[in-house]
């Protein structure tokens, strides 16, 4: 698949390369991104060339993980990164960080659901979900302004610097966002009392 570019009101969102090795590094020696993603610590040089230069491409290749950075159109500032992997059938794990100093903005939540809409109606996703370790109130707040559906907890469902963590997960569908699904939606049923 060829890498995407989208726009929002405020963003750019595009793949990221070569060229943006130095803002990668740059941005990722934050403490709450190195807290709470997945990305090595430290976080050095040639972890930002790796991911630029081979796994971002090679995601967007054979359709694995879709990566974009978010930035700001003026100057092209990179203010976040976000990422769809997917996971079976229809569906798809979101991913995303803020930039230290975009955060508070509403960036993220705007990327998200413009990842989200073009998921549904280019992809054909009829579910997009959302997980982090409980605790990360920030990720959970971008998550919730994005109109996911918080489903529970996870026990032990992710594995974060080598210890095993809980998770919180949420599901965006494409009714949240007033489109249509690839396949009716037939909720539960609710049961009395």
């Amino acid at each position: 698949m060829d890498p995407v570019t989208l726009t929002t009101g405020r963003l750019l969102l595009r793949t990221v390369g070569p060229q943006d090795t130095d803002v990668v590094y740059a941005a990722a020696q934050d403490p709450e991104i190195q807290r709470w993603t997945t990305i090595p610590v430290p976080y050095l040089p040639e972890h930002a060339r790796s991911f630029t230069d081979q796994l971002v491409p090679e995601g967007w290749a054979n359709g694995s993980m879709l990566t974009w950075g978010l930035f700001l159109p003026e100057g092209e500032e990179l203010v976040g990164m976000l990422s769809l992997t997917m996971r079976t059938l229809g569906a798809a794990e979101i991913g995303f960080w803020g930039a230290g100093r975009h955060r508070g903005r509403g960036y993220v939540t705007e990327a998200v659901l413009a990842v989200a809409r073009w998921a549904f109606t280019d992809l054909c996703l009829d579910r997009v979900e959302w997980r982090a370790e409980v605790g990360n109130t920030a990720s959970r707040a971008v998550a919730e302004r994005a109109g996911f559906v918080i489903e529970g907890v996870m026990r032990s469902a992710i594995i974060h610097r080598g210890a095993r963590r809980d998770c919180w997960v949420g599901a965006l569908l494409p009714s949240d966002l007033a489109l249509p699904s690839t396949a009716p939606y037939l909720p539960a049923p609710v049961q009395p009392a």
